[in-house]
């Protein structure tokens, strides 16, 4: 049934909105009547336009076929003109096509608008490819939607590549997908178009970093903002995965997204809106997302997020869905104490063929989960299930697998309190360096060796790991990256040059094989919360972060200073290496926020 418009109320509502500076939102139930709610919903996001930074190629350097290129590096207004003035024209003779990349700077999640002058009565069909990296975006061959066989960028998850007509004399927008460049080309025979300009339309939550880290590394400082940006990114409508591709709320791959937003953000409602998202879409027995992993990954962040933001009613709220979720699990542990979980075995991508540990890894996030959930019954006043969850996890802590010279299963099992952490970094995790690690698992990886005391170790390893996506022109950390295969890589913001290795296109496995791999996933950025607990040294001790206890570990930095939120407001630390090799540590923190210092 159409709305239908009261003129009485309409022109109270508007006398309302002048007089009390309430929004328009606000009035739409007065102006339409109440049955507005249902059909309209106000947008979480915040739309940014963005002008190109650069020129990255263009198929024709003479000037004749490309005219007047850099007014696309000029700030725009989105809106037309009917006198003639300068624009760039894109020209084909013949069936010659015509058409240049255009770098915005940074990894955005949005689209594009382009606004054509009065030169085009016409409507012109362009071709548009998106990338994230340079390449992506000279991609000429659509690959498999699921495996981006061939090397080909995929319209899998969002579109890529794709044909659009402009009308002229107006403004096109078009898109929504991760990207950084654009390759724009004018696709009609004999044919012209009179661009007067090019813009991103980026659209983010408008929040402020209330964490911040920096110390006398700016590498470590670029990549701690590196990894809240990644995040930021994929905190649209739900927390996704990744921008480009895995715009799905994949419930394991979100701890390391939960940890980095409680450490940067504070309270976002947009992880407990995908929280309950997973939990609605998977009734029991069912495993989120069809992993078991991830079920468990999911009682392990209600912990994690209630430690931090100690919010008992949404806690509350979640105990009808969390209790028979833990006595689904403990169903599929055997009188022995293993596990014998049924549906995907999954840790990450990396280690999925490597069977015994990944039971190794299962038999330890069991472990955790039963740990965290013991301790979630005690809060919910559940005091005999908490004995009996608590129990089973030592149960099954008894019966620690061999890891198999997995790093993935290694470092759960350590943080789990099945091996000596110490012992899980000499024989696994730090053998090789850097070698095998995950962009998904490093973050435990990390953990477990500040757990064995390396903390230094640690600090190198995020220098040459995700430093080395950096050196590749990353903007935004990847959803796979191999440091010894990019050995000879080239920068994904220009051409490949001959003999240097397209990383993009010519490497990758599993589900991310060449350009389908996605170039933003949040997954990846583990060493911003990493960072912030274990060398600015902010441990949560108690829930809601009542308590806090600072203990840093500077490995070989000078100084290093940084904020955290809480739900009472922001606590400031600062920690100073003496001569001596002591630390000189200035705390401030709200009166309600019991600090310990170590």
């Amino acid at each position: 049934m159409p709305l239908k418009v009261n003129l009485k109320l309409f022109l109270s509502a508007i006398i309302a909105l002048i007089t009390t500076n309430q929004t328009i939102f606000a009035q739409l139930p007065a102006v339409f009547g109440p049955e507005i709610n249902k059909t309209v919903k106000k947008d979480e996001l915040t739309r940014y336009y963005i002008t190109p930074q650069r020129i990255v190629w263009m198929s024709d350097s003479s000037g004749k076929l490309i005219t007047n290129p850099q007014l696309l590096l000029q700030q725009g207004i989105g809106q037309t003109f009917m006198e003639n003035r300068t624009v760039c024209k894109i020209i084909n003779k013949g069936s010659t096509v015509s058409g240049l990349v255009l770098d915005f700077g940074k990894e955005i999640q949005g689209g594009i608008q382009i606004t054509l002058s009065q030169s085009n009565r016409v409507t012109p069909k362009v071709r548009l490819r998106f990338g994230e990296s340079v390449s992506e975006t000279m991609s000429y061959v659509i690959g498999d939607g699921t495996t981006g066989k061939e090397g080909g960028a995929t319209n899998h998850h969002s579109l890529r590549d794709f044909m659009v007509q402009i009308p002229g004399l107006g403004s096109q927008e078009v898109g929504r997908e991760g990207f950084r460049f654009l390759r724009i080309d004018l696709a009609d025979t004999n044919a012209s178009i009179a661009i007067k300009e090019i813009r991103a339309v980026a659209t983010m939550r408008d929040i402020p970093y209330l964490g911040s880290f920096k110390c006398n590394d700016e590498l470590l400082n670029k990549i701690w903002m590196t990894g809240a940006y990644t995040v930021h990114l994929n905190m649209q409508d739900y927390l996704w995965d990744g921008i480009k591709r895995d715009r799905l709320v994949w419930i394991g791959d979100m701890h390391p997204e939960t940890m980095t937003i409680s450490n940067v953000f504070g309270n976002n409602p947009v992880v407990p809106k995908s929280l309950d998202f997973v939990r609605d879409h998977t009734p029991l027995p069912a495993w989120m997302n069809g992993i078991p992993s991830y079920s468990m990954w999911w009682i392990i962040m209600q912990h994690d997020w209630y430690y931090f933001h100690g919010d008992k009613n949404y806690l509350m709220q979640q105990k009808s869905y969390l209790l028979p979720l833990l006595d689904a699990l403990l169903s599929k542990v055997g009188a022995d104490g293993n596990e014998n979980l049924n549906g995907f075995r999954f840790l990450d991508w990396p280690s999925s063929e490597n069977k015994p540990g990944v039971h190794a890894g299962l038999q330890a996030l069991m472990v955790i989960a039963f740990d965290k959930g013991a301790e979630l019954c005690k809060i919910m006043g559940e005091t005999k299930l908490a004995t009996l969850y608590s129990s089973k996890a030592n149960q099954m802590r008894q019966h620690a697998p061999d890891a198999n010279n997995s790093k993935q299963a290694a470092c759960l099992m350590a943080l789990a309190g099945m091996i000596p952490a110490e012992k899980a970094n000499r024989e696994v995790i730090d053998v090789g360096g850097v070698k095998k690690f995950s962009t998904y698992f490093g973050y435990y990886m990390l953990q477990a060796q500040a757990k064995a005391g390396a903390y230094e170790t640690a600090i190198n390893n995020i220098r040459q790991y995700w430093g080395g996506m950096l050196k590749l022109g990353a903007t935004t950390f990847w959803e796979d990256f191999d440091l010894e295969e990019a050995a000879n890589a080239a920068p994904i913001d220009n051409i490949v040059p001959s003999g240097k290795l397209d990383y993009h296109r010519n490497t990758g496995a599993y589900c991310y094989i060449g350009l389908r791999r996605s170039l933003c996933h949040g997954w990846a950025s583990g060493p911003t919360s990493w960072l912030t607990e274990n060398v600015l040294g902010i441990h949560v001790t108690a829930p809601g972060c009542k308590t806090i206890k600072i203990e840093p570990h500077l490995g070989d930095l000078a100084w290093v200073e940084g904020t955290f939120p809480t739900p009472y407001g922001i606590v400031k630390v600062k920690h100073v290496k003496l001569k001596s090799g002591k630390i000189q540590t200035t705390v401030s923190a709200p009166a309600q926020v019991h600090i310990i210092k170590v």
